[in-house]
């Protein structure tokens, strides 16, 4: 009989990674970051455990984005006036974190996995003690 291993609740081997967003397109990025938070990528994957690891993303400021394309997001649907706003590409924070949260599965992973994602701007972040390992992709 087959034995199949399921991790307890109380699995604590979770990683830390590092990525470079520098000349990294937003789509690309965000479907390699995804199977990370969740632990899919992981031989251990169970879907009713949290395995998944943590994502420091650093130079988030040089991304590729399509400057050229206006994006709009409707805050208030039915509310005239006021629902329509324009985004503006110069907040790439805010711009990754929609990307990622929106490639999530729906339930409870897609509001706490976002916890586990760290966007700086600039080579420099604080998470230096988890001794993070560099990850290139793309």
């Amino acid at each position: 009989m087959n034995k199949t291993f399921i991790p307890a609740s109380t699995y604590n081997k979770r990683k830390w990674y590092v990525i470079d967003c520098k000349d990294k397109q937003l789509g690309r990025l965000a479907s390699t970051i995804v199977p990370l938070l969740t632990g899919k990528s992981k031989s251990i994957y169970h879907p009713s455990v949290d395995v998944g690891d943590y994502v420091i993303l650093i130079n988030s400021e040089y991304i590729k984005l399509d400057r050229d394309i206006e994006r709009f997001h409707v805050f208030k649907p039915g509310r005239p006036g006021k629902s329509l706003k324009r985004l503006v590409n110069v907040l790439p924070k805010q711009i990754i974190e929609r990307c990622v949260f929106n490639m999530l599965p729906n339930g409870y992973p897609k509001k706490h996995l976002t916890n586990r994602l760290k966007i700086y701007q600039g080579d420099q972040h604080p998470h230096l003690a988890q001794d993070p390992k560099q990850l290139d992709v793309l």
